[in-house]
């Protein structure tokens, strides 16, 4: 996995999302021998669907590993084995451990940097707003006292962690539907969401919802909620059962709108497949379906990778053939952003691709990157990270304005306000007489770009015109 920008102890949740299990595997209780290393490694495992949670945690157990957590309306469960043969006996097209493949290759992937978090301190009170540029190419820059957004629309940040004592976000965060997810289970202790050593959760929250207070920055829906829901952890990286539980969590909580600035995938950018991205993909898969069938639109970064992308498919069908998968922006339901810089042209770093890019935004690009904030502070970070949270905070103003909107009447809107950016006649950015990319498609809906730059003045109604008459 990697962050897309530059990049306690468990609650117990009385909640239908999952059955948090604990006990003696099922082998060791019937007398099996189970080879323990003496490390135990956690794995996400997909079952039939359909499986109970009794069903799930036997064969779990009849593997040498215990069932921690499991999600019934997928049918995705988090497992603990010491047994390096757990994934074997249960099937390598079953189950799939992030950790273990860290420890077998410790150097074969490498998580991006961490925005690494400012000192404690004063929150400088200065007007930034005239350096975001990111928002006045989106039409976002509001004027004075105006806060678009409704509290009651809440976007969940999938991300590191959101410091909610910055003055520009304490009036935004919304504490009860704040979790950590690190170790596949929904974890509500403050302890579990908050920020660690990175700032990228707290940049992302301040481009959604920052206050238009006249100190620091503003965000795109300044009048919306954000939660925090943490699935990155301090090294950068975000194992599948933490994402499949944080997409889980924002559907279970009635979340109208995701960010998701990372990608999951432990090798690196999956351009090639096996049994182990099949369950990565497969468990992400059904987690996105059943969370857009719950009414929460999920939108994600497109990636840093600069590669080509190809769509994802649904659940229930396998990933093939040679293209490179991004999870979760090249699923279908997600609505996957590029980004761009402030020319605007595609930026060199940024993903695309024909059928997987649906938007564009302010990701910035050399000098100029999108100015947000971080813990005691601001500071400009560029990446499609910084990309996606435009877009959702425009799609949080749209569920603003109209509260029973479904995600597909949400998207629907997001790509018919937006303004169609074709492609460039020319992409070399180095100046070699080379094409960086090639850009597929026509002006309205193309692999750079999706159907245009997100147009967030579109999203907010106009306001009442001033009754101009005399009064007699």
């Amino acid at each position: 996995m990697a962050l897309l920008g530059p990049v306690s102890r468990v609650a117990v949740v009385a909640l239908v999302v999952c059955a948090q299990i604990s006990g003696t595997p099922a082998a060791q209780a019937a007398g099996q021998d189970c080879a323990a290393s003496g490390r135990a490694a956690r794995y996400v495992v997909v079952f039939d669907k359909g499986t109970s949670a009794d069903s799930a945690a036997r064969q779990v157990g009849a593997a040498c590993g215990t069932q921690t957590v499991y999600y019934p309306q997928i049918a995705v469960g988090v497992a603990t084995s010491a047994d390096q043969g757990f994934a074997s006996n249960l099937g390598l097209d079953r189950a799939f451990s992030a950790q273990a493949g860290r420890r077998a290759a410790p150097h074969s992937h490498q998580p991006g940097t961490p925005a690494p978090v400012a000192a404690a301190g004063a929150v400088p009170g200065a007007d930034r707003t005239g350096d975001q540029w990111d928002m006045r190419a989106i039409g976002a820059a509001w004027p004075p006292g105006r806060s678009p957004g409704s509290r009651s629309v809440v976007v969940g940040v999938l991300d590191s962690g959101v410091d909610a004592t910055h003055p520009d976000l304490a009036a935004a965060i919304a504490p009860g539907k704040s979790a950590g997810c690190l170790t596949g289970a929904p974890d509500t202790s403050a302890a579990s969401w908050l920020p660690g050593t990175s700032s990228h959760g707290t940049h992302v929250a301040g481009t959604i919802a920052a206050a238009n207070d006249g100190k620091g920055v503003t965000g795109v829906a300044p009048g919306v909620s954000v939660a925090s829901v943490k699935v990155v952890d301090d090294r950068g990286y975000v194992d599948p059962e933490a994402a499949v539980c944080g997409l889980m969590w924002a559907a279970t909580q009635h979340m109208q709108v995701t960010n998701s600035s990372y990608f999951v995938d432990p090798w690196g950018l999956s351009c090639a497949h096996g049994d182990d991205h099949g369950v990565v993909h497969e468990a992400m898969a059904r987690a996105v379906e059943y969370s857009t069938a719950a009414g929460t639109l999920n939108v994600a970064a497109a990636t840093n990778e600069a590669v080509n992308l190809t769509p994802s498919p649904k659940s229930g069908t396998p990933p093939g053939g040679t293209g490179c998968e991004a999870l979760p922006a090249g699923l279908r339901d997600v609505v996957a952003v590029s980004a761009i810089g402030a020319n605007p042209v595609k930026a060199g770093y940024s993903s695309y691709g024909l059928g997987v890019i649906d938007l564009t935004a302010p990701g910035g690009d050399g000098g100029d990157c999108v100015l947000s904030t971080v813990p005691s502070g601001y500071a400009p970070l560029c990446g499609t990270s910084m990309a996606a949270p435009h877009v959702a905070g425009t799609a949080a103003l749209l569920a603003s304005a109209h509260p029973e909107a479904s995600p597909r009447t949400l998207r629907a809107d997001l790509e018919h306000e937006a303004k169609p950016v074709p492609c460039p006649a020319d992409y070399d950015l180095t100046g070699d007489g080379d094409q960086d990319a090639f850009c597929d498609g026509y002006s309205a809906y193309n692999g750079f770009y999706g159907h245009g730059l997100v147009d967030a003045a579109a999203a907010v109604p106009a306001p009442p015109a001033p009754d101009l008459r005399l009064v007699r």
